[in-house]
């Protein structure tokens, strides 16, 4: 699949991801080291999906970087690539989960959950951002950042990012009135216009406030005896 013009810049512009976190960990005696990334805890609606991704030394994609940066094509390409060579595992926490234990435990649960998932068990997980889940079966590494520093994270970065962006095309099939195959449950003025006059869908994460609070201006009330929309 060829690069375009767009997606060689950006890369160029971003830091490169490289291998001294994974060394760093193998000099410390780490023989099998995975890199741990989520998508989408941002977004309105949709699930968080977690990797865990063990790189084979010896066949590393080339062009692995923190997937915001990369274009959709490429990432696609990437997914296949990683897909073949490497060991990965997945979870998703859906908004069922994220209202009941909230967006960052339901991340944490999910990062755990990929991580024992994996067929291949780690000796060291690098994760990206600033907190190790509880209860890992190794230890682990919180990198700020870590998907543009570390291959392993931006190589999860990819399999999360590609897989939720699948996850929101069937989203859109089931309720195309919100556009999540353009916005992917983000807060764009597109989507909280949808939201507004719609009100959630199956998808949306009630425990966020702009969801709750279209559900609380859809919600049937009585005014003198007869019912209405509020």
């Amino acid at each position: 699949m060829a690069r375009d013009s767009t997606d060689t810049a950006a890369r160029e512009a971003a830091p490169i991801p490289d291998l001294r976190f994974e060394r760093r960990a193998a000099r410390r005696g780490a023989k099998v080291v995975a890199g741990v990334d989520e998508a989408g805890r941002g977004p309105l609606a949709g699930p968080v999906v977690v990797s865990a991704v063990i790189l084979n030394r010896w066949s590393i994609p080339e062009g692995l970087n923190d997937s915001k940066v990369l274009t959709s094509d490429f990432r696609e390409e990437l997914f296949a690539r990683i897909m073949k060579t490497a060991t990965v595992a997945i979870c998703v926490a859906p908004p069922s989960t994220i209202y009941t234990r909230n967006i960052l435990q339901a991340t944490l649960w999910a990062m755990r959950q990929a991580v024992l998932s994996l067929p291949l068990k780690p000796d060291h997980v690098l994760v990206d951002g600033n907190i190790v889940p509880k209860e890992l079966p190794c230890g682990g590494e919180a990198v700020v950042g870590g998907d543009g520093k570390s291959v392993s994270i931006a190589a999860a970065s990819i399999i999360a990012k590609v897989t939720r962006d699948r996850m929101c095309q069937i989203m859109h099939r089931e309720e195309p009135h919100f556009g999540f195959d353009g916005h992917k449950g983000y807060s764009t003025p597109e989507h909280l216009a949808a939201l507004q006059s719609n009100g959630p869908g199956r998808h949306h994460r009630m425990d966020f406030a702009p969801c709750a609070e279209a559900a609380r201006m859809r919600t049937v009330v009585m005014v003198e005896g007869e019912t209405v929309a509020a």
